[in-house]
């Protein structure tokens, strides 16, 4: 019964830290003079990135056996897939909770569809890369890191015109109408010290949890655990949605996925054989038909709440698809 009622605290207090760090992290992109978008696809994401990037440099570099390191290689590609369909999913499924339909003010559909086709092409040659064996392959993720790089660079230089209204008042000093910025620094980081304990504690319930309930320990890894490590970036989504900011909310999970396409895959192809077996070559395939499929919604003008919703089906197919994998663990 601890763990069930652990699981239940550790999703509480991701949440509830989230709304602490959206609140600051749209303060600190104000002192840092980003665009709002930029927000999302950049602060926002490394922050909740951090976390998962953490744990998979330690599997890579630091895990003793090969069954640790495939922790890591696991993590680089259920990340993508999970914030691919559930994240886009639960997004749409919060709009429909509040009642909008295809009047929804996307904001500029291009700009999601180009970061979309920025992470097919990576996560294309991230998977290729997983079949393929040649004596330079391990140097070829520093090249993910300057991709990142690149997208970095582009992101924060954008100045866009996408305003989301007047910010809240930051939480450490709410009768400020304009917080100091030491204040802004230590709720970012004290809320992400929060989510980074709170998202661990979490994954590691689930791992005593999901046997408990009757699950095979794969279905849990294979399943499970990548919407776990995901829980900050869909959680802060939900805020965003919740208070009416569905642009920053989107910029949050397109952002997310180009550094899951990116940091976790240099890391791992830096410090393991990088080689995929079929439940790793299937999230693969899973995630790129998700992610065309948002595509081609984008790029045809006929993104809707409920089409966005669709994409947490994928997440279905994919489980559906892992069951001949399971079998043969």
């Amino acid at each position: 019964m601890i763990h069930f009622v652990l699981l239940i605290g550790c999703a509480l207090a991701i949440y509830l830290a989230c709304e602490w760090f959206v609140n600051a992290v749209e303060w600190l992109g104000r002192r840092m003079k980003v665009g709002t978008v930029a927000v999302g696809t950049v602060l926002a994401a490394i922050g909740t990135a951090l976390p998962e990037s953490v744990v998979t440099f330690v599997a890579v570099v630091f895990g003793t056996t090969p069954e640790q390191r495939d922790i890591g290689v696991g993590a680089a590609m259920g990340g993508p897939l999970a914030l691919a369909t559930v994240a886009y999913g639960v997004i749409g499924w919060s709009l429909l909770a509040r009642k909008r339909g295809a009047t929804e003010d996307w904001g500029d559909l291009n700009k999601l569809a180009t970061d979309q086709t920025w992470f097919a092409a990576v996560f294309v040659v991230k998977v290729a890369l997983g079949v393929v064996a040649f004596s330079i392959k391990p140097w070829l993720g520093i090249l993910f890191f300057l991709v990142y790089g690149v997208y970095f660079w582009r992101e924060m230089r954008q100045d866009d015109d996408h305003d989301e209204g007047e910010l809240h008042p930051l939480k450490l000093q709410k009768n400020k109408r304009q917080p100091q910025t030491w204040a802004v620094l230590v709720q970012t980081l004290g809320a992400l010290a929060v989510i980074f304990a709170a998202s661990q504690l979490f994954v590691k319930q689930l791992d005593i949890v999901g046997p408990m309930i009757g699950l095979p320990a794969a279905v849990t890894a294979l399943l499970l655990a990548p919407i776990a490590t995901e829980l900050p970036e869909i959680m802060n989504a939900v805020i965003w949605v919740r208070q009416g900011k569905t642009k920053l909310a989107l910029a949050n999970i397109s952002g997310s996925m180009m550094i899951q396409a990116t940091v976790p895959s240099g890391l791992g192809l830096l410090f393991t054989p990088w080689r995929f077996d079929n439940a790793l070559l299937t999230a693969g395939a899973v995630t790129l038909v998700a992610v065309l499929y948002l595509l081609v919604t984008l790029r045809s003008g006929r993104l809707t709440v409920s089409r966005l919703s669709i994409a947490a089906i994928f997440y279905g197919v994919f489980a559906i698809a892992l069951v001949p994998s399971l079998g043969n663990a």
